[in-house]
């Protein structure tokens, strides 16, 4: 159960002034230098003098980087920015050390995500108007939703996409998430391509394929990007038009993500999922494209936040569990069940719906985590496989 008041950030676009644009984009670039530079600078530590170099060594080291002409330019900006990327890379190496992720890499200025950190001392947020260091104007931010009454935010996040679109991001602690009043009804999830979820009640929730409802104008742009000369002017508008198709299919996917999973964390007390695999199942060439498209991933993270602001529990079972293959009515198992078979029927007379089913094997494998911690182990057990589990909040 969560305990405290949730952090959560609220994010809104904003057009910046010619001024403000360049002022951001010279942050963006010295934010990344500076990433990169230490990021090297601890790499050549470790590997050449077996050296651990920490947060504060990459401080002092950034001080003496403004002292020299070819760094002069790192002043010129707010230090906060900076200051923040080489947290950013200390948390990077804890992870790697944990084991958590892989060594950090260097940022790249075509690919990598353009963003600059603030924190409370370097902008100003007075009556509604945000203002940033080193700007004299406030943003003009379209404020599409307002911040929670009374809260001020602690953190702000610039970014801009590859679409060229400019996004601020306020982190706030928000009173008015809550644990939910306990609702009695508890579900399973079946995720799926043709349909994105198959709930335990029979529910099936269409897969609204937004990436195949834009693939003829993403081809299209995509093809016109293909003729353009690289490093042209025209081949960057080209760029920005595919970028922009590419942006409104995620934006609408997120959409319709955060609209389902908020529904299933109100309606239900427990909520059941498969530990899937994604990244493994992507390499079956012939449903990489729709799997990504469903971005179960997401998805479940979603529903990982969701549940722990509202109180509700959420279980993962085993990935191994067949829940397709199971009777829910009399417990047997199929020695086998294609893909293409989306109906069957079992040796006691029921007849089931694929995917129904599984969803409804899913829960009750649930149940019994909950009721007694544990007991859908698969019908073989290797090193490997993960029992099923509480998801922790």
């Amino acid at each position: 159960m969560r305990t405290g008041h949730v952090k959560r950030a609220f994010k809104y676009r904003f057009h910046p002034t010619d001024a403000q644009a360049v002022e951001l984009l010279r942050t963006f670039g010295c934010v990344r230098k500076v990433y990169n530079l230490a990021l090297e600078a601890r790499t050549v530590a470790w590997f050449q003098r077996q050296e651990r170099v920490n947060y504060n060594a990459t401080s002092a080291m950034l001080t003496e980087w403004k002292k020299t002409p070819e760094l002069a330019f790192l002043s010129e900006v707010s230090s906060v920015p900076l200051q923040q990327a080489l947290r950013h890379l200390q948390g990077a190496f804890s992870s790697f050390f944990e084991g958590r992720a892989k060594y950090p890499r260097y940022k790249s200025k075509k690919k990598t995500r353009r963003s600059a950190e603030y924190t409370r001392s370097a902008f100003k947020h007075l009556d509604g108007k945000l203002t940033l260091a080193k700007m004299a104007e406030p943003l003009e931010i379209v404020w599409s939703r307002p911040l929670p009454e009374g809260v001020e935010p602690t953190t702000v996040t610039v970014s801009q996409d590859s679409a060229g679109r400019w996004f601020v991001s306020m982190l706030c602690e928000d009173e008015s998430v809550k644990p939910l009043p306990a609702a009695g009804q508890t579900v399973g999830i079946d995720v799926g391509v043709t349909s994105l979820v198959t709930l335990s009640t029979g529910e099936k929730v269409a897969n609204p394929r937004h990436e195949r409802r834009d693939r003829a104008r993403l081809a299209r742009a995509q093809r016109k990007l293909s003729r353009k000369e690289k490093g042209s002017a025209n081949g960057e508008k080209a760029r920005r038009k595919v970028a922009r198709v590419h942006a409104r299919i995620a934006d609408r996917r997120r959409d319709f993500l955060h609209k389902l999973t908020t529904r299933l964390v109100r309606e239900n007390q427990t909520i059941v999922i498969e530990d899937l695999t994604v990244r493994n199942m992507l390499k079956n060439g012939s449903l990489a494209r729709a799997i990504s498209d469903a971005s179960w991933t997401e998805l479940r993270s979603m529903l990982e936040y969701k549940c722990a602001w509202y109180g509700r529990t959420l279980v993962a079972i085993d990935r191994w569990f067949p829940s397709s293959k199971l009777c829910s009515a009399c417990g047997t198992i199929r020695d086998s069940l294609p893909l293409n078979v989306r109906e069957w029927t079992c040796d006691c007379g029921a007849v089931h719906d694929r995917d129904v089913n599984a969803a409804k094997n899913i829960l009750a494998a649930g149940l019994a985590v909950t009721v007694c911690g544990d007991g859908v182990r698969p019908q073989r057990s290797t090193p490997e496989r993960q029992s099923s589990a509480k998801q922790k909040t």
